[in-house]
């Protein structure tokens, strides 16, 4: 008969949930800034798509466009550090 694996402990298994937790809510933090990222693209396409006749509008579209696409990197390299320092990288 070969040993199994010791039982974990009552605090290991709190420990490992609260890192499963902390995963999920980094998960979600970066679902929450592309729903964002889109988002405000997406409004920015649509000035220069239906409002685009005057150079306000189509400035303003692209400047959203571009708002969009730097949040979304702003998410993801917030994300990338933060499952660094979840993982134990110090990231």
């Amino acid at each position: 008969m070969s040993p199994s694996a010791p039982e974990p402990t009552i605090p290991d298994r709190r420990n490992e949930l609260a890192l499963i937790r902390t995963d999920l809510a980094n998960e979600r933090t970066l679902l929450a800034y592309a729903r964002t990222s889109l988002m405000i693209a997406g409004t920015g396409a649509t000035v220069i798509k239906f409002f685009g006749d005057s150079r306000d509008k189509i400035a303003l579209g692209i400047t959203l466009l571009i708002i969009g696409v730097a949040l979304f990197v702003v998410g993801v390299t917030r994300f990338v550090k933060q499952q660094g320092r979840i993982r134990g990288d110090d990231g």
